[in-house]
């Protein structure tokens, strides 16, 4: 069967869902996105009650391959850094990298969403049906059964091949790990989340520095601050679910006014309907899933969370998720439509970097909460710019090798992995860049990284 005339159903509509139905239009398929939620009225508010989303670049390169960048960039803001809020009450920024383009961008998840949905429905060989929540997979009949939301009336439709982009809970994972009799697991850490505000300022204004992700590291626990268009902030603590302090700790008006009183005195200062906000909102889990496989034969695929969720401490869940959408279009490209041999190579070019996106994310949550106010790592990070000015083909900070550049993850944790040996050596015994003998150092790259 032609690839112009086979039938693709995407479960979930989603970011990654809705832009890969985008990237399949445009390639001759007829593409069914399937969604359970209801569609979004265009005029519907988007309150900043889901975490915002950093894009970096490999997820600029798949809106790119989709043509969906120029409608993208005027929803986004720029973050050149971190701007740390220090329990001494001093702030500190810190780049993210030392080019003028080394940047992340503030975005809504909802405004994003809402784009990419608008532009599958304009696309020609792309539907979209909302309200409709998978129920079942039978993949000798290669059919899916769906309850609709609205009346809860049950209808079983054909598939030609079946790609689940329905997120960390995905039911096509289930279906497909109990038809291969494959594996998956879900790794929660002990740690939950919750959504606040910042409201805006006078006449829409900012009330804390615009262009940076803020985050108030605490130790064991943070908080966190992305920037929004109308002038607020949408604002995450991260806390472990049980002790003091914890989430079991923050049982009332008096507990939460304290707790916050006293570690983020700061950021209450600007945040009037605090109480209001962590007794509405709800606290969310933050976990890892892994399964092998991703597909069976050239019938079905899973992409995104519902391959490999990750905690969101690295950026890298949404752009992660985009990445897979422009490798299986490579893909595509490079075997021909053949989805017997795309899928296989999909799974196995995919997973070792989805692996080491996640290991790297937990890693960055530690990094993000504690190692960032050790005087230490300040000093490794100027090291590390410093190295990749002097030796730009040879040195590249991991950091800048996920955000900033489409190295594959599991190449940038090994090679991430190396130069901490790199700057250990260069900075045990000093205390200021000032102090480093550069020459030595070029030396200490080039016996490590060959």
């Amino acid at each position: 069967m032609s690839k112009q005339k086979r039938q693709i159903t995407i479960i979930g509509a989603g970011l990654t869902g809705a832009l890969l139905g985008v990237l399949l239009g445009k390639r001759g398929y007829r593409v069914d996105l399937v969604e359970r939620r209801p569609r979004q009225n265009k005029n519907s508010s988007d309150s900043g009650r889901s975490i915002n989303l950093a894009l970096s670049q490999r997820g600029i390169d798949a809106l790119d391959a989709a043509g969906m960048m120029e409608a993208v960039r005027p929803i986004l803001i720029p973050m050149k850094g971190r701007m740390l809020h220090l329990d001494t009450g001093r702030t500190e920024f810190s780049a993210y990298g030392h080019r003028p383009d080394e940047v992340i961008y503030s975005v809504s998840r909802r405004a994003l969403n809402r784009l990419l949905v608008r532009k599958a429905l304009e696309a020609p060989d792309v539907a979209v049906v909302f309200d409709q929540q998978l129920t079942d997979v039978n993949f000798a009949a290669a059919t899916i059964t769906l309850e609709d939301q609205t009346n809860r009336q049950i209808s079983t439709k054909p598939f030609g091949l079946l790609i689940g982009a329905d997120g960390a809970g995905s039911k096509v994972r289930r279906c497909l790990m109990e038809h291969t009799g494959g594996k998956s697991s879900s790794d929660f850490l002990e740690h939950n989340y919750k959504e606040l505000e910042i409201p805006a300022g006078q006449g829409g204004s900012w009330q804390i520095e615009k262009e940076a992700l803020h985050i108030w590291p605490r130790g064991d626990f943070m908080l966190i601050a992305l920037p929004n268009l109308n002038g607020s902030f949408t604002a995450t603590l991260f806390l472990p679910k049980q002790g003091n302090p914890g989430f079991s700790s923050l049982v009332d008006r008096e507990t939460v006014n304290e707790f916050f009183e006293t570690v983020f005195p700061s950021a209450k200062a600007v945040m009037p309907d605090l109480i209001e906000d962590f007794f509405t909102n709800p606290a969310g889990r933050l976990g890892t899933v892994r399964c092998t496989p991703w597909h069976d034969v050239d019938r079905c695929l899973i992409i995104g969370d519902a391959a490999h969720a990750i905690v969101p401490f690295h950026g890298q869940g949404m752009n992660c998720a985009f990445e897979d959408c422009s490798v299986l279009e490579e893909l595509l490209n490079k075997f021909d439509d053949n989805w017997s041999h795309v899928a296989k190579a999909f799974s196995q070019t995919r997973k070792p970097d989805a692996d080491a996106i996640a290991d790297m994310a937990i890693e960055n949550y530690t990094t993000m909460r504690e190692t960032v106010t050790d005087p230490k790592y300040g000093l490794k990070k100027q090291v590390g710019f410093e190295l990749e000015r002097r030796m730009p083909d040879q040195y590249i900070p991991r950091y800048s090798m996920v955000m900033f550049h489409r190295m594959p993850y599991s190449e940038a944790l090994r090679k991430g992995e190396i130069q901490k040996q790199v700057l250990d050596e260069i900075t045990r015994s000093i205390d200021s860049p000032d102090d480093i003998d550069w020459d030595a150092a070029i030396a200490i790259v080039k016996r490590h990284l060959r």
